[in-house]
């Protein structure tokens, strides 16, 4: 026999716990004549299994079904279900915390939380000591903090020897600069890269011309240009982050960003850089965008991890009127401006690939590649001209 406290202690549990297993009908306690509850052996072993099917996951009414031979099949089933799903939440849960010790990839973390809170991840990420255009080519390109270094060696191994970056043609960049109606004459170059745009837009325009990337590289190469077109007092490059321009409010009668406003997402780009617009003053601008109601989903599947916020036009014209501009043109870049660029990174990702087999950044790239040989009209970039209305 054991008195209440004993039977506590072979246990585990409180006094109050066992009054209440018995208030519930689980265990029942007999009284002496001193008045004291006392319990048996079969009181001790009931209770210890009540125990192991607690283990088990079920709730204390389940527990007492079992032990007076009432659970059925299907409440065990449903039990097995649920611990199944808290079991790979927490295994999802252990999988980050290990790769935020750097024990793992966290690619596919940070893609989910660029995707569903784009501003605060960014923040994020600067806060883990990045800087900024490190933390832009981590949302970006490596979506992995852990193997962020080694990604973008490995990409620029693959891009510096390119002349351009992204999508474009000089015919496009000469269609959309005969679309701006007026005559520039302070022009900035946002995002310029080796600066095969700005080249254009001095040798077409007697304006004074700005030209910003926050590669350091890649605006020396433009500098060495300059030179060798004789543009280098029409030409000034500024290395800055396209998220912070030095400039003051109504500097320019026009701005330019080709293949570049993604980085820091179409309509807030469109905001943000409005201030350094004079009265009336123009943006030509192209983005990536759904050119059909019905892509094929493999390219939806690409393009919502590489690019959540790719729209179709009509959307982006929307988004357009709403930041406070007029559309007074556009039109979707040439297959040559896709020859241009993709044709010259395919020969480089297949030089490479004996020697960098393994690499990450080179898949992507492959990857990416693959999708535009197949689904290349599906999506396509669209350069708008605009107006401050």
């Amino acid at each position: 026999m054991y008195r209440i406290s004993e039977l506590a202690a072979q246990l585990g549990l409180s006094r109050s716990t066992l009054l209440y297993y018995e208030k519930k009908g689980l265990v029942t306690s007999k009284r002496m004549s001193n008045g004291y509850r006392f319990y048996g052996e079969q009181d001790l072993q009931r209770l210890r299994l009540l125990q192991q099917l607690q283990a088990g996951g079920l709730s204390l009414q389940e527990c007492k079904e079992c032990l007076d031979g009432k659970l059925d099949r299907n409440t065990l089933q449903r039990r097995v279900l649920q611990l199944d799903a808290e079991i790979e939440a927490k295994q999802k849960a252990s999988s980050l915390l290990s790769a935020l010790l750097g024990k793992g990839s966290l690619r596919s973390w940070h893609q989910v939380t660029d995707r569903v809170a784009p501003d605060a991840y960014l923040d994020w990420i600067k806060q883990q000591g990045f800087n900024e255009r490190q933390a832009l080519h981590l949302k970006w390109l490596s979506k992995d903090m852990n193997q962020h270094d080694q990604y973008m060696a490995d990409f620029m191994a693959v891009f510096q020897g390119l002349d351009r970056w992204g999508p474009g043609s000089e015919e496009d960049t000469v269609k959309a600069l005969s679309r701006v109606p007026m005559v520039p004459t302070q022009v900035i170059d946002i995002g310029c890269g080796k600066g095969v745009a700005t080249l254009i837009l001095a040798e077409r325009t007697q304006a004074q011309v700005v030209a910003v990337d926050n590669e350091a590289s890649a605006l020396e190469a433009l500098k060495q240009r300059l030179v060798e077109h004789g543009l280098q007092d029409r030409v000034r490059t500024e290395c800055a982050s396209m998220t912070d321009l030095p400039f003051q409010t109504g500097t320019f009668d026009l701005i330019w960003a080709e293949a570049s406003a993604y980085v820091m997402g179409f309509e807030k780009a469109l905001k943000t850089w409005k201030k350094f617009l004079k009265p009336k003053g123009c943006i030509a601008v192209n983005d990536l965008v759904w050119l059909t109601d019905t892509p094929s989903q493999p390219a939806v599947d690409f393009w919502h991890q590489e690019y959540p916020d790719m729209q179709s036009v009509s959307l982006r014209e929307q988004q357009i009127r709403r930041a406070g501009y007029m559309v007074i043109d556009h039109f979707s870049l040439s297959q040559q401006a896709w020859a241009n660029y993709y044709e010259p990174l395919r020969s480089r990702v297949n030089e490479l690939k004996p020697q960098m087999a393994e690499s990450v950044a080179l898949k992507d790239i492959d990857r990416e590649i693959g999708i535009i040989d197949q689904y290349l009209g599906e999506f396509g970039y669209e350069m708008f001209i605009l107006q401050v209305d």
